[in-house]
C-alpha cells in the first residue's frame, strides 16, 4: 500500500453488532429452548457460536476493536438489569440465571414461576424494544450476573482486542420507571454508581483498556437535575479504565458545556443523525480526549458516501491526529447483517446498499484514506460513485407521484362529518352491543402457513393452490371467531408475512430483501423493506382477502391496513427525500385502498399506527412539527371513508401522555392501545384529557404465553371504565396474535369474551 504522507493511525470500531445471526439462528434457538426442545447449554452454545462469528466479521473488516457486551439474550437493557442484580421481586428467587431473565421478559420460562412480565417499550425513536427497569426506593444493586465478564474473557482467548459496551448509569435510570409514589428514581444514582464502580474494576482486572459507556439520553432535552447528575456519575466512575462516553441518534451540543467537564477520556457523536454538530464538538473537547466520529449510518442500509466523508473529516484528522477515531453512528443492531446474501435484488439497487458486515468495511476504508493511503482514497471515490449517481436515476423519481403529493390540500385530510355525527351514523349502521369485542388483526402464523408461503415463493406450490390454502386459513379463522362469539371479526392475515413488508411488496417504490432481518425484541425479528423510489399503489392490495372473509359471516369483518407513518417508520427510508414527503406518498396510496374497501362493502377499517409515538424527534421542542405532518398523513389515508364507515387505529408499547392531543387529532373513530403490561397505567393519559372518541384498552398481554383469567380481564376493564365511559369502551387484546399458538389464543379470547359479556349484562342498565 502506498501513502503520500506519514499520518497517525485512525482507530476504528463499531458501537455494536447484530446478535441474531444472518439466518436468525439465535431466534430459533431461543424458541426451541422455550419449548423445551433443547437444553440451556445448547442455547448458550448457539450464542457463543454467533459471538465468535460476529467478532470475526469485525476483525475481518480490519476494525481495531471488537465490541463485547453487545450480545443479549433478550435486550441489552434487561441484560444491564441482570448485570446489576436489579430484578423485580416477583421474579427474584435466589441466584439469577438465564431463566430469571426470560421470566422478567416473557412472564414465563422453562423453570420457575409464571408471573407478570415487566413492561416493554421502544428504545428511543427506533423499532427496537427493551424491558423497562422497575425502581423502588429500597432497591439495591449487586453485580452477580457474570455474562459480560465471561464474554470479555471469551473474546480475549480468541485473540481479539476488546472494547466492552456498557449502558451508562444515568441512561439506565432514565429508561426505567418508579413503582412507588412520591419517589424519584434519580435518588438511586449514588447506590447505582457503587455497582458500576465494581463492574469497571472487574473489567480493568481483566486487562480492559477502553470501555464504551453509552449515555444516549444526552441527546434529549433533559430536566436540569438529570443533566446535572452526569457530573457526579463520572467523577465517581473515573479511574479504573478509559471511558468512551457514547451518544447517538441526535446532536448533543445543547449539553456540550457539561459534557466537556466530565471525567472521561473520549466522546462519540452521531454524525449521521446530526452532521452539523461536528465543528462545535471539535472546538470544545479537551485536548486529551479522543473523538469517535460516527460517520457510517447504523440505522439505515444506504451505502456511505465515503468520498464526501473524506472531504469533511480530512481537516478534523489534520487537527486531532490519532485522537480521531472512526465508528458507526450507533450500534449496527438496527441493520441487517450481510448484503452478500441478497442475490435477488435489482443490481442497480444493490449497489446503493450496505449492511452491517459491509458497514464495518466502510469504517476501515475511510480510516485508511484519512491515514494517507492513495489506494484507499481511490477506493472511496469508486465506492461513492453509485450512491452519487442515484440522484438522477430514472428508477427513483416518478413525476406523477410528485404531482399528486404537491396537490395535497388541508381539505384532503378531513372526514365528511365530525365524530359526533359519524358516531351516530355508525351506531345505526353497525348495531354493535355495549363493550364490543374484537382482536387487533393477526392470528397465529402456524407452521403450516409458513411452509405453504415458503413453498409458494420457492415455486413448489402454484399460485392457485397457494390462494386456495390461504382461503382455507381465513375460513378457519372466521369459524373460530364465530364460535368464540366475538363481535367484530378479522380475517387473520394468513397471507401476510409482516404488517409492513406485506404492503411493501404490493406498493411500487420498495425493495424487499430475503435475509435483511433485524431484531425487534427477544426472538422477534422483522425484515424491513427499503424505500428506493417514489411510492404509489398500482392496484388494490387487500380487498380480495377481506371481502372473501366477509362473505363467510354475517358479522362485521374489519379491513386491515398499516398506516403511513408506521410503513415509513418500519422500513429503511430514503435519505434524499423528507420523511413528511414519503409519508404523504404512502398516505395517498392507502387512501385509495380505503376507498376500494368501502366500495366493496367493508364497514369497519383499521389503519394501524403503532409507530407514531416512536417517530417523535428526541428533542421535545421539535415534536409538534413532526406530529403535525404525521397526524395529517394518517388523516389523508382515512378521509376517503364515508361517515358511516368506522375507522379504527391501533398503537402499542408507547407512552401516550406526551402526545395525547395528537392521538385525539387523528380523529379515528376507535383507537385500540396496549395497556395490559402497565396494568392500565397508560390510561392515565386519558384521565387528564377528555378523549372524545371510542377506545379499546388492551386487556391482556399477547407477548406472554400466560392465559389471562376472567377475573384479571374483568379487573382491567373496570379500571378502564373509571376513566372512559362504558359506552365508548371496546374489549380487545393489546396487540396482534400472530406470535401465539391457537390453543393459547382461543383460551385467552374465550376468557376475554366471557368477561365482556358479564360486564355488558351488569352495566347495560347503567348506560341505558
Amino acid at each position: 500500500m502506498t501513502t503520500t504522507q506519514t499520518t497517525p493511525k485512525t482507530t476504528t470500531h463499531i458501537l455494536g453488532y447484530p446478535r441474531v445471526g444472518s439466518q436468525r439462528e439465535l431466534k430459533f434457538a431461543q424458541e426451541k429452548y422455550w419449548r423445551g426442545d433443547i437444553s440451556q447449554q445448547e442455547l448458550k452454545e448457539v450464542g457463543s457460536l454467533l459471538r465468535h462469528r460476529h467478532w470475526g466479521d469485525q476483525v475481518g473488516a480490519g476494525l481495531d476493536y471488537v465490541s463485547v457486551g453487545d450480545f443479549a439474550w433478550y435486550d441489552h437493557v434487561l441484560g444491564t438489569s441482570m448485570l446489576l442484580g436489579h430484578i423485580p421481586q416477583r421474579h427474584n428467587h435466589g441466584h439469577p440465571d438465564l431463566d430469571t431473565l426470560f421470566r422478567v421478559a416473557r412472564g414465563k420460562a422453562p423453570t420457575g414461576c409464571a408471573c407478570a412480565a415487566s413492561d416493554m417499550t421502544k428504545w428511543f425513536n427506533t423499532n427496537y424494544h427493551y424491558i423497562v427497569p422497575e425502581f423502588t426506593k429500597d432497591d439495591t444493586f449487586n453485580v452477580s450476573w457474570t455474562q459480560l465478564f465471561e464474554e470479555v474473557v471469551e473474546a480475549q482467548k480468541a485473540g481479539h482486542a476488546v472494547k466492552p459496551v456498557l449502558l451508562g448509569p444515568v441512561s439506565y435510570l432514565w429508561l426505567g420507571k418508579e413503582k412507588e409514589a412520591d419517589f424519584d428514581r434519580l435518588s438511586l444514582l449514588p447506590r447505582l454508581l457503587t455497582a458500576y464502580q465494581q463492574i469497571l474494576n472487574k473489567l480493568a482486572a481483566l486487562g480492559v483498556e477502553w470501555v464504551q459507556i453509552d449515555e444516549p439520553v444526552l441527546a434529549l432535552e433533559l430536566p436540569q437535575a438529570w443533566a446535572d447528575s452526569f457530573k457526579l456519575a463520572y467523577q465517581v466512575l473515573n479511574g479504573s479504565t478509559k471511558l468512551l462516553l457514547t451518544t447517538y441518534f441526535d446532536n448533543i451540543t445543547h449539553h456540550l458545556d457539561k459534557i466537556v467537564e466530565l471525567k472521561v477520556d473520549g466522546l462519540h457523536i452521531d454524525l449521521s443523525a446530526s452532521p452539523e454538530q461536528l465543528n462545535d464538538v471539535v472546538a470544545a473537547i479537551p485536548a486529551h480526549w479522543v473523538l469517535s466520529a460516527g460517520v457510517v449510518n447504523g440505522r439505515n442500509v444506504w451505502r456511505a458516501d465515503l468520498a464526501q466523508q473524506l472531504s469533511i473529516l480530512a481537516p478534523v484528522k489534520a487537527q486531532l491526529g490519532e485522537r480521531l477515531w472512526l465508528a458507526s453512528s450507533c450500534s449496527l443492531l438496527h441493520s441487517p447483517i450481510d448484503l452478500d446474501l441478497e442475490t435477488e435484488l435489482n443490481p442497480e439497487v444493490r449497489q446503493w446498499l450496505a449492511f452491517a458486515k459491509q458497514k464495518c468495511r466502510e469504517v476501515t476504508l475511510l480510516a485508511q484514506a484519512l491515514d494517507g493511503s492513495d489506494v484507499a482514497v481511490q477506493e472511496c471515490q469508486h465506492y461513492s460513485a453509485p450512491i452519487q449517481a442515484r440522484a438522477t436515476s430514472e428508477l427513483v423519481n416518478n413525476p406523477q407521484v410528485r404531482q399528486r403529493t404537491q396537490a395535497i390540500t388541508p381539505a384532503l385530510a378531513e372526514r365528511k362529518a365530525p365524530y359526533a355525527e359519524r358516531a351516530r351514523q355508525q351506531r345505526a349502521a353497525l348495531n354493535l352491543p355495549l363493550l364490543p369485542t374484537t382482536t387487533i388483526g393477526s392470528f397465529p402464523q402456524t407452521d403450516e402457513i409458513r411452509v405453504q408461503r415458503r413453498d409458494f415463493k420457492a415455486g413448489r406450490l402454484s399460485e392457485a393452490d397457494y390462494n386456495t390454502a390461504l382461503k382455507g386459513h381465513i375460513a378457519d379463522a372466521i369459524a373460530r371467531q364465530q364460535k368464540l362469539d366475538l363481535d367484530v371479526l378479522v380475517h387473520g392475515e394468513a397471507e401476510r408475512n409482516d404488517m409492513v413488508e406485506y404492503f411493501a411488496e404490493l406498493l411500487e417504490g420498495f425493495a424487499v430483501t430475503r435475509f435483511g432481518w433485524v431484531q425487534s425484541y427477544g426472538s422477534r425479528c422483522v425484515k424491513p423493506a427499503v424505500i428506493v423510489s417514489d411510492i404509489y399503489r398500482a392496484k388494490p392490495m387487500t380487498v380480495e382477502w377481506i371481502t372473501y372473509a366477509q362473505s363467510l359471516t354475517d358479522k362485521l369483518v374489519k379491513g386491515m391496513l398499516t398506516g403511513p407513518v408506521t410503513i415509513l417508520g418500519w422500513t429503511f427510508p430514503r435519505e434524499d427525500l423528507s420523511r413528511e414527503a414519503i409519508a404523504n406518498q404512502i398516505a395517498l396510496a392507502l387512501r385509495d385502498e380505503v376507498a376500494d374497501l368501502q366500495a366493496a362493502g367493508i364497514q369497519v377499517i383499521q389503519i394501524d399506527e403503532p409507530a407514531i409515538r416512536e417517530g417523535l424527534p428526541l428533542k421535545a421542542s421539535q415534536w409538534q412539527t413532526y406530529l403535525d405532518w404525521a397526524v395529517n398523513a394518517f388523516k389523508i389515508s382515512a378521509a376517503s371513508a364515508e361517515p358511516e364507515t368506522q375507522i379504527h387505529t391501533h398503537m402499542c408499547y408507547s407512552e401516550f401522555n406526551d402526545i395525547i392531543k395528537s392521538v385525539a387529532a387523528l380523529d379515528a373513530d376507535v383507537i385500540t392501545i396496549e395497556t395490559s403490561r402497565s396494568d392500565m397505567e397508560l390510561l392515565k393519559a386519558f384521565e387528564a384529557f377528555d378523549y372524545p372518541n371510542e377506545i379499546g384498552p388492551g386487556v391482556y398481554d399477547i407477548h406472554s404465553p400466560n392465559i389471562p383469567e376472567v377475573a384479571q380481564v374483568t379487573q382491567l376493564v373496570e379500571k378502564a371504565e373509571a376513566l372512559i365511559p362504558a359506552e365508548r369502551l371496546w374489549i380487545n387484546p393489546d396487540c396482534g396474535l400472530k406470535t401465539r399458538n391457537w390453543e393459547e389464543t382461543e383460551a385467552a379470547l374465550h376468557n376475554m369474551v366471557t368477561a365482556a359479556k358479564a360486564l355488558r349484562e351488569q352495566w347495560q342498565a347503567k348506560v341505558s
